[in-house]
């Protein structure tokens, strides 16, 4: 079928000629937002698009080439990004080399000075947007998109991706059941979120979850014995399910420096997380219990309506951005709105659950235990 351009008047802009990558971990809706983006930057405002592949590394290979209409159209349901992504970090420096890392971003500015780009749009999670704040930093003007399936970006309510990993692992969970049930079982699912625990905790809450473990509470195992042990001897419950953040840690670890833990860890022998909660109640509580771990089962697919909704917004809005020639700022949902913050905002934070949230008190008044008595 052949792209025809929407039949509207073309609105002046700043921007005429901008770039665009997706960097870091995959995720539904990245497709959504660059048709976003692309479709209002064209349509509206007749920009020239140069498509970047592969993330920072295209940026850093001059792995690039012109969009047109046939490319971004007909990707609104796809998963994955057509753009490619790496999780090349081009500031960090390896072994000490302040060379290496110099060279990168030395790289970004030609490749971005040749192309002749007003302006650079990266869609990604923290490590993407810090990267565009710290490019802002270096003269390059830069628009970010808060994607990310943990939804741990400072700045914005709620990142695309998450809501689409949420109802995959609220399926998984539910999943669980039937077998947890028919086999007397504790079923710990291991879900991603490495220093936030959001989908384990929503997802903990749509399923069921018997137990759920997040970063921002380290657990006690015996408070996760007496409540598996109680929901058999009061509540004649002969199975559980226990909901665990990749990034959950023990009392006992929340107090070792970072490199004391990894050495733990390597010592207990387990292959992840899951694995060694399933273990350790096991030990703890003599019951039968298996792991888990959904995995990148979490990032694929296509993206759920409303991820393709916000990420249709987030797109259309850095869109506007880009013509009025607001950059250094990164497209956000606040409240019911579609705003922008500035870079800075996001940049080298991580958006954790606190421990006032509603949604640890909803946990907590509907019987789930969260790794801790009370």
């Amino acid at each position: 079928m052949k792209y025809e351009k929407v039949n509207m008047e073309l609105r002046p802009s700043v921007t005429k000629t901008f770039g665009i990558l997706t960097a870091g971990g995959d995720c539904p809706g990245l497709n959504a937002a660059i048709r976003g983006v692309c479709r209002a930057a064209y349509d509206r405002y007749n920009m020239t698009i140069i498509g970047i592949a592969n993330g920072y590394r295209g940026l850093i290979d001059e792995s690039v080439r012109m969009l047109r209409p046939v490319d971004f159209q007909g990707i609104l349901t796809r998963g994955g990004t057509i753009l490619g992504a790496s999780r090349e970090k081009p500031f960090k420096k390896e072994t000490g080399d302040d060379e290496i890392s110099g060279d990168k971003v030395r790289a970004i500015k030609e490749t971005y000075r040749k192309l002749g780009l007003d302006c650079l749009v990266v869609l990604g999670g923290n490590g993407t947007n810090t990267t565009g704040y710290l490019l802002s930093r270096e003269g390059l003007n830069v628009v970010g998109l808060p994607k990310t399936i943990d939804n741990d970006i400072v700045g914005t309510d709620r990142t695309f991706g998450f809501h689409s990993a949420l109802a995959i692992g609220t399926e998984a969970i539910d999943r669980l059941h039937s077998t947890a049930e028919s086999h007397n079982r504790v079923m710990v699912i291991e879900l991603m979120g490495h220093k936030a625990g959001w989908l384990a905790l929503y997802a903990g809450v749509a399923g069921g979850g018997d137990v759920i473990l997040i970063p921002e509470i380290p657990y006690d195992i015996e408070a996760i014995g007496h409540h598996l042990v109680d929901r058999v001897k009061n509540g004649g419950k002969t199975f559980s399910i226990v909901v665990v953040a990749e990034g959950a840690l023990s009392i006992e670890e929340s107090r070792m420096e970072k490199k004391e833990r990894k050495k733990y860890r390597a010592e207990t022998g387990s292959p992840s997380v899951g694995y060694r909660i399933a273990r350790e109640i096991e030990e703890e509580t003599g019951m039968e219990t298996r792991a888990t771990v959904l995995g990148y089962m979490q990032r694929g697919g296509i993206p759920s309506a409303s991820d393709r909704v916000l990420a249709t917004s987030l797109g259309t809005a850095a869109a506007d951005l880009l013509a009025r020639g607001e950059y250094g700022k990164m497209a956000a949902l606040q409240g019911n709105d579609i705003t922008a913050v500035d870079l800075g905002v996001p940049a080298g934070k991580v958006k954790t659950v606190p421990r006032d949230h509603y949604m640890i008190d909803t946990a907590v008044s509907v019987g789930t235990c969260m790794g801790v008595d009370g």
